[in-house]
């Protein structure tokens, strides 16, 4: 076989495993919509009510796509709850005095410099990231106590429209589109995954660990900043979160990374966290189309995900699971 001929297969194979990729996650979609279409006909999965699961699973896909350059480092963030709370309180207070610029840009700089510090400390104070991201958390939560004296902020009803369509959809779209061309375009996309797959071959290498360790803290908390513009846009109101009440909000995203994790194979990571999202929507909801406690949600939607996980992702001989 000569070089041509290699190329070309080798191109064949790749377009083939990114199909095949997303077909198995549209036959996942549609096997869950039928579950819970046959249980509860009247009350899930009608066009208007996938709308409606499709434009909620947008906001957890931004968010699931910052959390996958850290994911795929082997690092852990799980200060997004409490950041997308504080960037949420500060788009509703800025938006009231400067409008769309506000709401746009507040969040958007608040996440970033929440990020940003993330990996700052984390780099500094030599502390595994779980443990870095959960007690900065607690200081984030107790700033949005203190900007809002635990008073609701209400976003103005003139400053909604990243909460409906088609802006919430170009804005995601957007989000998606800069984390695909980071993710298969620059070094930061390269050197993610390398050290993730070998931190100490990837330093001896020449690249800078650390360095891309913060950027992808704070590309992760960029995504978080337009999250907070779809979530606060489409739920129009928030809280302060105190006592870790926030850490709930991280793990909806984190399923969609995982997601992504699970398909990177396949290469195409970004569209397996939106798709997974829309699979944990649909989980959600039906659930909540059937009258299940929450607490059956939470345990046969732990068990979906991690059957998912196990399905899709093939274990390697030898290899050390952390």
């Amino acid at each position: 076989m000569n070089n041509a001929e290699f190329v070309k297969k080798k191109s064949i194979d790749i377009y083939f495993r990114k199909y095949f990729g997303i077909l198995l996650l549209i036959f996942l979609t549609i096997i869950f919509w039928l579950i819970f279409k046959i249980i509860s006909p009247n009350n899930f999965g009608t066009p208007g009510r996938l709308l409606s699961y499709f434009q909620s699973s947008l906001i957890y896909a931004v968010g699931g796509c910052g959390l996958y350059f850290i994911v795929a480092m082997g690092l852990w963030d799980f200060s997004i709850g409490a950041n997308l709370v504080l960037s949420s309180i500060l788009a509703c207070y800025f938006s009231q005095h400067y409008g769309y610029l506000g709401l746009i840009l507040a969040p958007i700089v608040s996440g970033t410099l929440i990020g940003l510090l993330n990996g700052i400390v984390y780099i500094n104070f030599h502390i595994p990231s779980m443990i870095v991201t959960v007690g900065l958390s607690l200081i984030y939560e107790s700033l949005s106590v203190f900007a809002t004296q635990g008073q609701e902020q209400i976003l103005g009803p003139n400053y909604r429209a990243f909460g409906m369509y088609p802006y919430n959809v170009i804005l995601a779209i957007c989000a998606f589109i800069f984390v695909s061309l980071v993710i298969k375009y620059t070094k930061m996309g390269t050197y993610m995954y390398a050290i993730g797959s070998n931190e100490y071959l990837a330093k001896n290498m020449g690249v800078n660990v650390n360095r891309f360790k913060v950027l992808s803290f704070v590309i992760c908390g960029f995504l978080v900043g337009i999250m907070s513009i779809l979530n606060i846009s489409y739920g129009t109101s928030m809280t302060a979160a105190s006592g870790m009440s926030s850490m709930s909000m991280n793990f909806t995203p984190l399923m969609g990374t995982f997601f992504g994790m699970s398909f990177r194979k396949y290469g195409t990571p970004v569209i397996a966290i939106i798709i997974g999202e829309f699979i944990i929507s649909l989980i959600f909801n039906g659930f909540v189309a059937i009258g299940a406690p929450t607490t059956i949600q939470n345990v046969v939607t732990g068990i979906a995900l991690l059957l998912i996980v196990t399905i899709t992702t093939k274990p390697v001989k030898g290899i050390v699971v952390k």
